[in-house]
């Protein structure tokens, strides 16, 4: 039934992506609402309900703890909720799951923001009205989007995956951001590691299902026809 099934709220964007990927992986029943950040959903009154800080992607479970309904935001949040819940993906043993954990708190503190930042300078500064084509930005943003995959592909030297042998909630947070690394400037020469570990992740069909959702309602913002929507995601508001 649609009501025992978890609701998600999802745009197609690297964030949006990690539940997709989450839910198809862990082979959880879920219904998608779209929120189009592009056309303002997120500041609809009724997502603000379940997710105050006018992000995606959020989640209702309608089985959360005791049996009760919870809605949650924040990709890492939902990520932990949801390993927790089935008991998957986050490492067998305590000391795996304190890696799991260390890896997923430095995408949400460090990959993610950065590599944000890299895309929004790089790519859709420029084609601002007027442009915002700032080196000074765009170096300090590609280079520690560079050194973050140093950081990375150390890591995943001699290992399959983020935390370990195990594929966890942490590749799925890293993957959907590292995924896009030509779009923050990056070259993947150096990083054989992660080159490689794109590659196997990539590969999983639960990964190629979760990435594949709206795949049509993702639009390049950077062209000339997307001024609006720009706006509208970069706009000032309280």
């Amino acid at each position: 039934m649609a009501d025992d099934k978890i609701q998600l709220h999802y745009w197609p964007t690297p964030n949006g992506w990690k539940i997709a990927i989450a839910l198809e992986e862990m082979g959880l029943p879920y219904d998608v609402h779209y929120v189009d950040i592009g056309a303002g959903d997120q500041f609809e009154p009724e997502f603000l309900k379940i997710s105050p800080n006018n992000r995606m992607p959020a989640i209702v479970d309608p089985d959360g703890p005791d049996g009760d309904p919870i809605s949650i935001f924040e990709s890492g949040a939902i990520l932990q909720y949801l390993a927790r819940k089935t008991g998957q993906f986050c490492g067998p043993h305590e000391r795996d799951r304190v890696v799991v954990d260390q890896w997923l708190m430095w995408q949400m503190g460090g990959l993610g923001p950065m590599a944000g930042q890299a895309h929004h300078f790089l790519k859709y500064a420029p084609a601002m009205d007027p442009p915002q084509d700032l080196p000074y930005a765009k170096d300090r943003y590609r280079d520690e989007v560079r050194r973050l995959y140093g950081v990375l592909d150390r890591q995943l030297e001699g290992q399959d995956f983020v935390a370990g042998d195990f594929f966890s909630i942490a590749d799925m947070a890293i993957w959907p951001w590292a995924s896009l690394w030509e779009g923050q400037d990056q070259e993947l020469e150096d990083f054989t590691h992660i080159a490689r570990w794109l590659i196997e992740v990539g590969e999983r069909e639960g990964v190629q299902r979760g990435r594949a959702l709206g795949a049509d309602k993702r639009k390049d913002l950077s062209g000339k026809d997307q001024a609006e929507a720009r706006n509208v995601l970069f706009g000032k508001r309280d």
